[in-house]
């Protein structure tokens, strides 16, 4: 006997004008800063809009993929392009270890070979940067909770914040003291900072990728709460994993009699979906036991 419940996804928000207004300010602050250094001969301005550059590369990745991702499914493409939201969300992060390996390399090697920190201007410029980069973040600083695609975005928003911030600080530091030393060791100081935030995210959108349970979700809690109900006698299967950034999707094997409702699955499904936010749920309904060799 089986029984499948309807399906009852959801749209995700759409950041299309937090992207947009992200890429825009990006891209205006790398031309600005590239006039700016080739202006004043500056290696550093150069040197940062090229990593600024890479921010808008990855919020372009982002915004692609969002909306990649609400294209309908096909018959080759059952769930469509949802996981499309995973990738970007894994590339973001690996742009932002790329960018700590850089910014490391540089303060190692300025650690033995102290280079003096351009004057007032490019103080100015980073602290633009803080702007352009921070006012980015906070767009989409409510989006991140949900939606690991948004988070990404955030992450690497705030992130080059934080670098900025470390350039005007150890930009007015080093006029202060005259020392060589402390814009190498702000910059390892920023560079582990990124790299805990970034690490993270690799790390969750790796296990997305990989069909992993979503971290706000408990197998045992879930399977608890389908034993719990009445008429089942046993859930022998069990999988749950994610479907794009926002989308959660489960697969259940209960054992029930033969006198369940015809609305039974589809009930199932839609207080999975109101008490764990699972968007996807697939209930398969067994009057006898059936070994999975994917049993958790």
């Amino acid at each position: 006997m089986h029984d499948h419940a309807e399906c009852s996804h959801h749209k995700p928000a759409n950041y299309n004008w937090a992207f947009a207004l992200g890429i825009t300010l990006n891209l205006s602050f790398v031309l600005g800063e590239t006039v700016i250094g080739i202006a004043n001969h500056s290696l550093s301005l150069l040197a940062d809009a090229g990593h600024n550059l890479g921010d808008v590369l990855g919020l372009l990745m982002g915004w692609i993929a969002s909306i990649i991702a609400l294209r309908p499914a096909t018959e080759r493409r059952t769930y469509g392009f949802r996981k499309s939201t995973i990738l970007a969300a894994f590339g973001n992060s690996a742009l932002l270890l790329v960018g700590v390996g850089a910014i490391t390399w540089e303060a190692i090697r300025r650690l033995s070979e102290p280079v003096a920190v351009p004057g007032t201007i490019v103080m100015v410029v980073a602290g633009v940067g803080i702007l352009v980069n921070g006012g980015t973040a906070l767009a989409f600083v409510r989006g991140r909770k949900d939606d690991l695609n948004l988070e990404g975005a955030y992450t690497h928003m705030l992130a080059d914040a934080i670098v900025a911030f470390g350039v005007v600080c150890g930009g007015f530091l080093m006029r202060s003291t005259g020392i060589g030393w402390i814009d190498p060791i702000m910059g390892l100081i920023i560079a582990v900072i990124v790299a805990v935030g970034s690490w993270r995210l690799l790390r969750r959108s790796i296990e997305m990728a990989i069909d992993a349970v979503p971290e706000k979700l408990s197998v045992p809690e879930l399977r608890e709460f389908l034993e719990n109900l009445s008429l089942v006698d046993a859930v022998t299967d069990l999988h749950i994993w994610s479907i794009s950034t926002t989308e959660t999707a489960l697969t259940a094997h209960l054992v029930v009699g033969s006198d369940v409702p015809p609305s039974f699955a589809s009930d199932i499904a839609e207080s999975l979906h109101e008490r764990f936010h699972i968007d996807h749920s697939t209930i398969q309904l067994d009057q006898t036991a059936r070994p999975c060799t994917l049993k958790v």
